[in-house]
């Protein structure tokens, strides 16, 4: 089925403990949807400027992405500069954001990019999130939402009004404790629940993700790596294979969203092991399968036989004290 996203793409440079990388390929609509284009048939709205690589948009087609939505205007491409920690890779500092003709950035779908099945409004201003789901028509099956500490701050009574309208809420650790004022992310992710979403994604960085559908949390963690190179795109990686899972199967059940987060941590996986999205868009099908078993494998343990229960000490009944 289809799969729409509508976010960012942009020129990052970035240096973390494992080297430096110039104007490389980045963006949030750019990850999600290479990383989302091994399942599903992924459409792009974003704005780019006059300085875009022809090379760029020919990496992007030959994942066979749609880039009918990929909007070329006068001026130059979203830049944005940052630096990793050196102890702790999870920390980032930006240096230097220039939005450029992301600025004036204002999607406007076509009649078929509206009747998308699946849409994934990327961490954009909110009240451009609203405006892209009012265009949609029908209302997609599925629609996710990723934000962030900027919009909580800034925008918060718009960010609340396209929440309460989404399926999946995609926010780190952080964020959720935040937009929900809840300390611990159990309570945070049930009042998450009543303000609209069913499901609340809870991103770990290298401890994974969670997944809140107010039955049992399902814990994602990420697969163990033995070199990070640069962080940046991980989430949005994540998300593409998440939806990119859903979108191709179908498969909206428990199960089904508990498969689509562990494809995710895959996807992330490979995303960190290079700068920009050299690794991620350059895969086959056998180096994802064989990481998704990997993935399963690490998590498998078998069960306590039936009859059987755990191995209780002698002489302890009940409560121990």
């Amino acid at each position: 089925m289809s799969l729409l996203v509508v976010g960012s793409v942009a020129y990052d440079s970035v240096s973390t403990p494992a080297g430096a990388r110039d104007n490389s390929l980045g963006g949030s609509a750019m990850y999600f949807s290479i990383a989302s284009s091994y399942f599903a048939d992924p459409s792009v709205v974003a704005v780019i400027g006059d300085d875009f690589a022809e090379d760029d948009v020919a990496l992007l087609r030959s994942h066979r992405i749609d880039t009918s939505g990929l909007e070329r205007k006068k001026g130059k491409t979203f830049r944005w500069t940052g630096v990793y920690g050196a102890e702790d890779v999870n920390t980032r500092e930006t240096l230097d954001t220039q939005l450029n003709v992301f600025a004036d950035f204002s999607p406007r779908l076509s009649p078929e990019h509206r009747r998308s099945d699946y849409l994934f409004l990327a961490n954009i201003d909110p009240d451009l999130q609203l405006d892209v789901l009012d265009q949609m028509d029908p209302r997609p099956r599925l629609v996710a939402l990723d934000t962030m500490n900027f919009w909580i701050e800034g925008k918060r009574k718009a960010l609340t009004r396209v929440v309460k309208r989404v399926d999946v809420l995609f926010m780190d650790e952080g964020e959720v404790r935040s937009f929900a004022g809840e300390a611990n992310l159990i309570s945070a992710a049930r009042t998450i629940h009543e303000i609209g979403p069913k499901t609340v994604i809870v991103k770990r960085g290298e401890h994974g993700a969670l997944l809140f559908d107010g039955g049992t949390p399902f814990a994602a963690p990420a697969i163990p790596l033995e070199r990070v190179v640069d962080p940046t795109g991980a989430g949005d990686c994540f998300a593409g294979g998440f939806m990119g899972y859903l979108a191709a199967s179908g498969d909206l059940s428990d199960g089904g969203f508990r498969r689509a987060a562990a494809l995710g941590s895959v996807m992330g996986s490979f995303a960190v092991e290079s700068f920009s999205a050299d690794r991620v868009s350059s895969l086959t099908q056998q180096d994802i399968q064989d990481r998704f078993d990997q993935f399963t494998e690490m998590l498998r343990f078998p069960a306590v036989a039936d009859g059987e229960t755990l191995p209780w000490r002698s002489g302890r009944r009940g409560v121990c004290r």
